[in-house]
């Protein structure tokens, strides 16, 4: 009953002009980059991550250290032991620890922003499937008002003795077709406002619009590719993992240094006492074998990586571009051809003054249709790869 319910909604305001359309994609994408809940739960899942970033940047916990010896025999006295000592890296490893956890940090807001982006371009996608068929629904309700009158035209002609049974049949049998794609865009435009609903975290967005919002003119390939990589968040990600990985190495480095440790001890022995400082020295021999060879490796990767994005990336985009350009002209013939084009209305005319058959005027009228259908389908992938060329802003 619900699903009715959104249907009708949907119905009743696609055919309103696009002036009263209650969301433009602006304000679509602005609640869903609020209410996503995946893009809230990066936001949150990178926050904690940031947070143990910022933890084992301080010097180990101090040691603390009692012993109570019970001397045997009995006059031998009892012995009493107290040591408080604290172990530090070389302090060289400390600035690189910090370091390395303020890239590591860089990188996870560039990690946000390329989920964010991720998610605004699908829902800007879904928009757009949505102008789309929100378009095709108003030629649907117009080629089936324009069959139903035809069919009571035929209708009338043969309850009054001067038309024919087939020319009936064919005006029902194409109102049934026409009937059916009207059915089945009702059901894409449902399922897409679900889908927008799904990305707005479960809050329904009725979208009616029959108009692309879009830039007037796309910059050359050369600007346009530049503007990208100079935003682009994969790039940038990229490049925070490879000096995460330079800090990693700097950091393994330093951690073969001696580590030192300094503290108080106190002995008890005999009524004697005896106290002073405490100091001691780690050699690293074993504990971190490989440490630096395996950084420099990691090193290497996280270039090669950058190098191949960086080159992936410019045949990606201009791929896109390329097929931006080829769109943009076709669209331009069909506006040229259907901005002085009434076919409808033209062969309505010549089939009431008999100038062509039913049957011709069936192929013309369907010839036409599919023209229009091509020309809103060409529409929709124009404005789609604009979307995808400016992934970058969103």
């Amino acid at each position: 009953m619900r699903h009715n319910t959104i249907i009708i909604k949907i119905l009743l305001l696609v055919i309103c002009s696009s002036a009263n359309a209650q969301s433009t994609i602006e304000n679509v994408l602005a609640q869903i980059n609020k209410n996503n809940k995946t893009i809230l739960a990066t936001a949150q899942y990178y926050h904690a991550q940031n947070l143990e970033f910022k933890t084992g940047l301080n010097p180990s916990n101090p040691t603390a250290e009692y012993d109570f010896l019970r001397g045997s025999p009995a006059n031998a006295g009892n012995q009493h032991d107290f040591a408080i000592t604290q172990q530090f890296d070389f302090p060289s490893a400390y600035i690189k620890r910090v370091q390395l956890a303020k890239t590591q940090i860089a990188k996870s807001e560039y990690e946000i922003i390329s989920n964010r982006q991720d998610i605004l371009l699908e829902a800007k996608k879904v928009c757009i499937a949505l102008v789309y068929h929100n378009k095709l629904q108003a030629q649907l309700t117009q080629q089936k008002q324009n069959f139903e009158k035809l069919l009571a035209s035929f209708q009338t002609k043969l309850d009054t003795g001067d038309g024919n049974i087939l020319d009936v049949n064919k005006a029902k049998l194409q109102l049934v077709q026409i009937k059916k794609k009207f059915q089945e865009n009702v059901s894409a435009i449902s399922e897409l406002n679900i889908k927008l609903a799904e990305l707005n975290g479960g809050t329904e967005i009725l979208f009616t619009d029959t108009v692309y919002f879009s830039p007037t003119s796309i910059p050359d390939f050369a600007q346009l590719e530049s503007d990208y990589e100079n935003a682009d968040p994969l790039l940038k990600m990229l490049q925070q993992q490879k000096l995460i990985s330079k800090k990693q190495l700097e950091l393994s480095k330093s951690l073969w240094l001696p580590k030192m440790e300094l503290g108080y001890h106190y002995q008890g022995i005999l009524g004697q006492t005896y106290s002073g400082f405490h100091t001691g020295i780690s050699v690293p021999l074993w504990e971190n074998k490989n440490t630096v060879k395996q950084k420099k490796s990691q090193l290497l990767y996280s270039e090669s990586q950058l190098i191949a994005h960086t080159n992936e990336h410019y045949f990606h985009i201009k791929h896109i571009f390329e097929r931006y350009t080829n769109l943009k002209i076709t669209l331009q013939e069909y506006q040229t051809i259907f901005g002085t084009l009434n076919n409808t209305t033209l062969l309505n005319k010549a089939l009431a003054l008999g100038e062509i058959t039913t049957m011709q005027y069936l192929m013309e009228i369907n010839f036409y249709t599919e023209a229009q259908s091509d020309f809103i389908q060409t529409e929709k992938e124009y404005h789609e790869t604009i979307a995808e060329l400016y992934k970058y802003l969103l």
